[in-house]
């Protein structure tokens, strides 16, 4: 297991490099499975989420050629419809090949998929969507596998979704593209990097149309062709060096992004005094002054990304004043503040009063038996200082990076394989802005 050290305090500099979205690509190679034609993906980062799925299609039958950043699937024909355990257990995105494994072959078998344990994530949205195109599914706890079937094959049908799901809309998407009819998806995901799949999927033939910013309609289609597709910049890495940038009294320049996906993260700067500039060639984020408290309450697009929610309470150490973070996405998010802690952070949980927590909460909040706490109240400025950190789940490893980039002194962070699983040779991007930090094998 590899560990990190890095030595903080040290302003950030230059111009970021930032990969193709790590949520987009792992759907795209799924979806490049629901055609027998090769399909070309450029601007993939090499993650090892994407190594895994892309392992996970070479032992379903696929063919997968990298070229630098970019890839070639090709799944002529299924040789399996089970989907290994072992690799399963690696990455939550896995049960997705329950799509083109039901429209190629109307049949699946699929784990209990695996990730980052950072709540429950139930895929019940996903098979009770399924069961309404005509699949017969059910989870057998001998194997620890899903078992599913399409007898009649997919058929289109008219589903809403109880509560937002991004992966599950993309799942329910997938399916629907080759499904016979036409399926209606109500209360669907509108994440940027849903969007982002459905031009991938119009381009190689599907019939695709989000009628409304929540209502999306799919007409099937026999079949599906080959394409050449180039994934778009990160949302994450983005808010992540944007971030980096401002704790360490710097000034990075991100080339080729707008604010468009990230309105709220870009509002949230403005209200607590930080620096950002828009170009027409990309966003420039620096740090302008003392930084000012601010309330933020995490949701699904276009809300502030829960994901964004552990960088932003490693800038709020910096503030002057009392920063609240309300988190309503996932129900175990703040694992990382034990970790800041150990830095000279001061934040304590809480649970704010919610009237209607049905509503406020996308997670089955009556599921919730371990009492966990929904809200933090972060007290500011702090004194960062080093540390040796666990790193426990993908964003809390970037949470806890950001936090050592500007802690006086070096800090030694284990448990790096998470960050690997969604960014591409991290501590050598950082290195080129002028971080002081240093991965060593164990």
């Amino acid at each position: 297991m590899d560990k990190f050290i890095i030595k903080g305090g040290k302003e950030l500099r230059g111009e970021a490099l930032i990969l193709g979205s790590k949520n987009t690509a792992l759907k795209i190679l799924v979806a490049a499975c629901l055609t027998q034609e090769e399909v070309v993906v450029e601007n993939v980062p090499l993650i090892s989420d994407f190594l895994t799925m892309a392992d996970i299609i070479t032992h379903l039958g696929g063919e997968v050629k990298f070229n630098d950043h970019a890839v070639s699937v090709k799944l002529a024909k299924f040789s399996s419809e089970k989907i290994s355990l072992e690799k399963a257990v690696e990455i939550r995105t896995s049960y997705m090949f329950l799509a083109p494994l039901l429209a190629r072959v109307g049949k699946a078998i699929i784990p209990n998929p695996g990730g980052c344990r950072i709540g429950a994530r139930p895929i019940d949205r996903i098979i009770d969507g399924l069961k309404k195109m005509g699949v017969k599914i059910k989870y057998s706890s001998r194997d620890g596998y899903f078992h599913a079937v399409a007898p009649n094959g997919l058929i289109g049908a008219k589903y809403k979704f109880s509560k937002n799901t991004h992966t599950g809309t993309e799942t329910m998407i997938l399916a629907a593209t080759l499904a016979k009819g036409r399926t209606v998806l109500e209360n669907a995901a509108q994440e940027p990097e849903v969007d982002e799949l459905i031009n991938f999927l119009n381009q190689m033939g599907a019939n695709i149309v989000r009628k409304k910013p929540r209502t999306i309609v799919i007409d099937g289609v026999s079949n599906l062709k080959g394409t050449r597709f180039r994934i778009g910049a990160d949302r994450n890495e983005i808010v992540t060096f944007a971030v980096a940038a401002i704790i360490t009294e710097g000034d990075v320049f991100v080339r080729d992004i707008n604010r468009e996906g990230l309105n709220e993260f870009l509002d949230a700067l403005g209200r607590c005094g930080a620096g950002f500039e828009e170009k027409k060639n990309g966003i420039r984020f620096f740090y302008k002054g003392p930084l000012k408290p601010t309330e933020v309450e995490t949701s699904f697009y276009p809300g502030f990304m829960t994901d964004w929610q552990g960088p932003w309470a490693v800038l709020m150490t910096k503030a002057n004043g009392v920063s609240t973070i309300h988190e309503t996405v996932y129900e175990n998010r703040f694992i990382y503040v034990e970790e800041l802690r150990k830095m000279g952070a001061n934040i304590e949980f809480y649970n704010p009063e919610v009237k209607n927590p049905e509503d406020i909460y996308n997670f089955n909040i009556k599921d919730d038996k371990s009492k966990n706490f929904h809200a933090v109240r972060i007290f500011g400025p702090a004194e960062l200082h080093n540390a040796i950190l666990t790193i426990s789940d993908l964003r809390a490893g970037a949470t806890l990076v950001l936090a050592a980039l500007a802690a006086k002194g070096e800090s030694f962070l284990f448990g790096v394989e998470h960050l690997d699983r969604g960014y591409e040779q991290l501590e050598k991007r950082l290195k080129k802005l002028g971080a002081r930090i240093s991965r060593v094998l164990e």
